[in-house]
């Protein structure tokens, strides 16, 4: 057997990864804020979020002695047909549910699905365990209440780059509750598994300020709840890992993979070429093929009997 990335490489039109070069060719290659300072003028300078039409509906939920905020989308046109997790990205220190709003409300109609994002709470005033105690609460009322609120009991759920890091901490949460039979699926984009910069993918991060935002306090960053790739993966339901071809995140992907599927998961890995990190959230064909595929996998996990 040969192993080759570009057999990995999801297929794109030519014109399309052609676009993506010279996009990012032409686009100066940005950077995290590197401290508390600047962390909180980055904040500032971050813009409103696209309003989304109709609106969220904001609700505070209560599960496993917690509440947390979210934004609900249901589809304009009849019932939903399932109902998807959404946890957003933002290094764990920046962003919020709101930033989704447009991206969530087209997911809800386009694929019929009522879609909930979580508010989680932000580091570094909220350091881990804060953000996937939320998330988990959010997934638990879900759990319990899906099928009351939104007619449905089918669940899934997904994040990009943080968010994906705490989807997969929050699945195997709910694993280890015996909860996590509901979801049908997970579509994880461009994730960061492994925090605690001990493997060759881990310390191409290290020096990131969002570490030590996010979990600098934990004495062993190997525990799974903080990078999930150390985890006993086991159990868990389908997974669609998402990864552009120059990401810096791509051999903690290609990691992960590899480690769900020892586990017997059903995994699907797809890498876009001339890619970086935060790619489907930039203005190009080849991202809007990636969110298509998204949708698609999504639906089927969704509609499948």
């Amino acid at each position: 057997m040969r192993f080759a990335l570009d057999a990995l490489f999801a297929g794109v039109p030519a014109e399309q990864v052609d676009e993506a070069r010279r996009f990012y060719a032409s686009r100066v290659a940005g950077r995290g804020p590197g401290t508390l300072e600047e962390l909180i003028e980055a904040r500032a300078r971050r813009t409103a979020p696209r309003a989304a039409d109709p609106p969220a509906v904001e609700e505070t939920v209560e599960a496993a002695e917690g509440r947390v905020p979210v934004r609900i989308f249901t589809p304009v046109d009849g019932p939903p047909r399932g109902v998807y997790l959404d946890i957003h990205g933002g290094g764990f220190f920046m962003d919020s549910a709101a930033h989704g709003d447009a991206r969530n409300r087209e997911l809800a109609d386009a694929l019929r699905l009522a879609v909930v994002s979580v508010d989680y709470r932000l580091a570094p005033e909220h350091p881990w365990p804060a953000a996937p105690d939320d998330c988990e609460a959010a997934a638990l009322w879900l759990v319990r209440e899906a099928d009351a609120r939104f007619g449905t009991s089918r669940l899934a759920i997904g994040g990009s780059s943080a968010g994906a890091t705490l989807a997969l901490a929050t699945l195997l949460r709910l694993r280890d509750r015996g909860a996590v039979d509901r979801f049908t699926g997970a579509a994880l984009q461009f994730g960061t598994y492994d925090l605690s910069a001990r493997t060759p993918a881990g310390r191409r991060i290290a020096d990131e300020y969002f570490l030590q935002a996010y979990a600098g306090h934990v004495e062993d960053r190997t525990v799974p709840d903080v990078s999930p790739l150390y985890g006993d993966l086991g159990g868990l339901p389908p997974v669609l890992l998402i990864v552009g071809s120059t990401d810096v995140l791509l051999e903690d992907n290609l990691a992960l993979a590899g480690r769900l599927s020892a586990a017997g998961n059903d995994v699907e890995l797809r890498i876009y070429p001339e890619s970086p990190h935060g790619f489907t959230g930039h203005p190009t064909a080849l991202a809007r093929t990636a969110l298509g595929d998204v949708d698609s996998w999504l639906r089927d996990r969704i509609t499948r009997s």
